[in-house]
């Protein structure tokens, strides 16, 4: 017998997209999100099924399904199919087409990325249906994904980020009675060979529509290719699935050394300070030594790791001390005299930043300042925000004057004909201590500065609790407080 539907919103209600109580929507999907979550936490994974039908099948669901994949940034990027859902009538009708019977996935469209190493990352590209498909079953099995999720676990998960991973990693290594050794994992194409088996029999969502997104194949100079293994990066879903694949890791190696958490949440027993700290695919592992590291963690990783189609790189798994120092998330972990632990951009992120400014300033050669600073700006701004919870003062300062030396050049070469004393005269202004601002002016008369890596200011960031989770109303008022100390920073 079926669930009871009263929950679902009924179609006849909605006859124009733009129409639409989206605060309603968002409260009615909240409500059954919240549901869900709740019955996993009770253990009641019967309860939690049910009510996962419930929310995919519930129109309002369906609308904000619809309204995710049309809002973000592939919304320009078809599939196979080459349809794009651009007007309120397409994305209300799209809404509507949402059906489980008869449901076919397509296959995806093959698209390559260039990784830093110069290899070619494969995206597969859902069509439009299949992507709000996904998303709308990512409604209800994002719930119980946060709710067992484990509790070093920082990638593509809500209100956690980069920076809480690289925190965590200062905490646990940053006193002098921390572990010392690390061991760096990273997984051989973690999204391209994970088992389909596996997730068939562990993903808790229906078993038909994953089945269909695994085997729906891609499509590649117009030839169809199937698909054997893994999760296709370029879906929707394919993030949560690829965490609930690795999620239990922590608690796999919590078990193997004894350790256990109290009820405040602190974990107990751990004599060889092991802990893991995980952002999607890459991850540590910290301990007191380095044959713990070697004889015991690593062989328990690849045997956890087997069971799900999936193997350690040999090549970019390593065991690091931390006076060595580490790279991990684009920025460098390392101990120094005096048992001081700094956390600083690393080499290659700043090779790499220098480099696309480099790129920008060449490629406007010919362009007004105003322009070049606008493209410049956009970067600075990302690369500055990103490291500047690390010790990144002296490096912003180094970034500064090598893009001043940059800039200049430029100028001089935008106007040869004047002196220097015309060109500061014209394209520089000064601002308080500074005498060498760079600035243009748009043809409407509006000017644009260019911003300064050094007055980013460097500010701590602060750990989101383990336990915190989106999807439990006892955290709404401390998530809340971490979104608005986010914005206002």
């Amino acid at each position: 017998m079926k669930p009871n539907t009263k929950d679902c919103a009924p179609k006849a209600n909605y006859s124009n997209w733009n129409t639409i109580d989206w605060e309603k929507v968002e409260r009615s999907v909240k409500s059954l999100q919240r549901r869900i979550a709740k019955a996993i936490r009770e253990g009641k994974h019967g309860k939690a099924k049910s009510l996962q039908w419930i929310l995919t099948h519930s129109f309002h669901a369906k609308l904000w399904a619809v309204k995710r994949v049309t809002e973000n940034k592939g919304k320009r990027t078809p599939g196979v199919d080459k349809i794009r859902w651009k007007t309120p009538s397409h994305k209300l009708s799209a809404a509507k087409s949402l059906v489980r019977k008869g449901y076919k996935a397509l296959p995806l469209r093959r698209l390559y990325i260039l990784k830093k190493n110069g290899k070619k990352r494969p995206l597969g590209i859902p069509t439009m249906k299949d992507r709000a498909f996904q998303a709308l079953h990512l409604l209800a099995l994002e719930p119980i994904s946060e709710t067992l999720a484990d509790k070093g676990s920082y990638g593509f998960r809500l209100f956690r980020s980069c920076h809480d991973a690289l925190e965590r990693c200062f905490i646990h290594l940053s006193r002098t009675d921390s572990a010392t050794w690390i061991l760096e994992g990273d997984i051989k194409g973690c999204f391209d060979n994970i088992s389909h088996q596996w997730l068939i029999e562990n993903i808790p969502m229906d078993k038909k529509i994953l089945q269909q997104w695994l085997k729906a194949g891609f499509v590649e100079n117009k030839q169809l290719f199937p698909t054997e293994q893994g999760t296709p990066q370029g879906g929707i879903i394919s993030p949560t699935l690829a965490n609930m694949t690795l999620d239990g890791l922590e608690k796999m190696l919590d078990n193997a050394f004894g350790i256990y958490l109290r009820a405040d949440g602190c974990r107990k027993n751990n004599k060889h300070k092991i802990h893991l700290i995980r952002y999607a695919d890459d991850f540590i592992v910290t301990a007191d030594s380095k044959e713990i590291l070697e004889n015991k963690v690593k062989p328990l990783i690849e045997e956890f790791l087997t069971k799900r189609g999936l193997q350690l790189s040999q090549e970019k798994t390593k065991i690091t001390h931390v006076t060595e120092g580490f790279d991990f998330l684009g920025q460098n972990i390392r101990m120094y005299a005096k048992n001081k632990l700094l956390v600083r951009p690393s080499k290659d992120s700043i090779k790499s930043v220098r480099a696309k400014l480099k790129d920008i300033v060449v490629k406007h050669r010919g362009s007004k300042a105003a322009v070049l600073i606008k493209n410049l700006n956009w970067l600075i701004t990302g690369w500055a925000n990103y490291h500047k919870h690390a010790c990144s003062k002296r490096i912003f300062n180094s970034m500064d004057r090598f893009l001043w030396r940059n800039i200049w050049n430029w100028a001089r070469r935008r106007h040869n004909k004047l002196s220097h004393t015309k060109i500061v005269s014209l394209l520089f202004m000064t601002i308080g201590n500074r005498k060498w601002q760079f600035f243009g002016k748009f043809s409407n008369g509006k000017t644009i500065l260019l911003r300064m890596f050094a007055l980013f200011r460097i500010k701590r960031h602060k750990l989101i609790a383990g336990a915190a989770n989106p999807f439990d109303p006892v955290w709404d008022g401390y998530l809340r407080k971490r979104k608005l100390r986010r914005v206002l920073a």
